[in-house]
């Protein structure tokens, strides 16, 4: 692929699954960005994919890579509770940011974050890749230029019992490495907020790219048989009514989506687990002449996609095409109020929200 005069040098920290399926490939493959550094505790796997990579440095002491001054921007790929640590080092050494989501574990980090953010005057960018999904691109042209009002909007992520009989198909076997730096504790054991981090974090960016901000959440949780399921109606400031829906794991295909009811159409998409690289079967309907279209979306490496629009916010000062960090405090926000509004059984505003999920 071909590649621009002037790249974005990016350093990878964490040499983990995440940046093995997507975040390499990514910068290997933008037109905009180059891998200048790759930086993990386990020497083993920094040596091999920074020199499968090409990397031009290799690094097992994070503060070593960020005094490196010919890195531009930090692609952060750590554990959940490293993310902002990582995030607020890399912003003092005037780095710019893409972290993995969910960007905290906490609101009060989040935002002590934004603040750093700010001052700094850096892009930080949270992987919410969906945002550059062709097929839910083009429903947020039609939100934006076309629908009028929006009555209501639903969504749905609901994770398979079987995707792993069909993502271990096409992923190669992450590699393993024998130093592995892991926060205190075990992030999976509980289910409830590890669900809520890991998936809950995209259907909540997703709702709000799609419909606005949230005013308040209405949420319930049921757990039966090991499956973890969450309603939760949305109130969104427009007025727009809204329903979420996070199931983990049902008993069928991997089933992701939403629905959109507005004044001049209306929308319908199906969303495909992230590894196929298929864009979302987005269908539009305009009232105006009663016709549905939707787009080829033939590029569906969202991972590629959305590093080339964090370099080229960072490399020419446009407007993040991304989740911004104040998009990374309102869905911790809503994760939180969400948790509150389940222990409570009460709806929750987001503006009432804080603490830890």
């Amino acid at each position: 692929m071909s590649k621009d005069d002037r790249q974005l040098r990016v350093g990878v920290l964490g040499c983990g699954p995440i940046s093995q399926f997507a975040h390499f490939e990514s910068v290997q493959k933008a037109g905009n960005a180059v891998l200048h550094a790759v930086c993990d505790v386990d020497e083993g796997l920094a040596r091999h994919f920074g020199e499968f990579y090409e990397a031009e440095r290799i690094y097992q002491d994070y503060d070593t890579m960020l005094a490196d001054p010919a890195i531009e921007a930090v692609v952060i790929a750590t554990s959940d509770a490293f993310h902002v640590p990582a995030a607020m080092k890399a912003i003092a050494a005037g780095k710019h940011v893409l972290c993995e989501k969910p960007i905290g574990v906490s609101v009060d980090e989040v935002e002590a974050l934004a603040e750093a953010v700010k001052r700094s005057g850096k892009v930080l960018q949270v992987g919410h890749m969906l945002r550059f999904d062709p097929g839910i691109e083009s429903a947020k042209a039609f939100v934006q230029d076309e629908m009028g009002d929006m009555l209501a909007l639903k969504a749905w992520y609901c994770d398979s019992t079987h995707r792993y009989t069909n993502t271990d198909a096409i992923q190669p076997l992450a590699r393993r490495g024998t130093r592995v730096l892991r926060p205190a504790g075990d992030p999976k054991a509980d289910r409830q907020r590890y669900f809520m981090l890991a998936h809950g974090s995209h259907l909540v960016d997703l709702a709000r790219y799609l419909a606005g901000p949230i005013r308040s959440v209405d949420a319930r949780l049921r757990e039966r048989f090991g499956a973890y399921c969450w309603f939760v109606d949305v109130d969104f400031e427009s007025g727009a009514l809204g329903h979420l829906d996070l199931t983990i794991p049902v008993r069928m295909d991997w089933h992701e989506g939403f629905q959109i009811y507005g004044e001049n159409g209306s929308v319908a998409a199906k969303i495909y687990n992230p590894w196929y690289y298929r864009s979302s079967d987005v269908e539009v309907f305009h009232e105006s002449n009663a016709t549905t279209t939707r787009v080829l979306g033939a590029d569906g490496h969202f991972y590629r996609r959305q590093l080339e629009g964090f370099a080229d916010a960072a490399l020419n000062g446009t407007p993040t095409r991304g989740a911004g960090i104040d998009d990374g405090v309102a869905s911790m926000r809503a994760m939180v109020a969400i948790a509150q509004s389940v222990r409570t059984g009460k709806p929750v505003a987001l503006a009432d929200a804080g603490g830890a999920l």
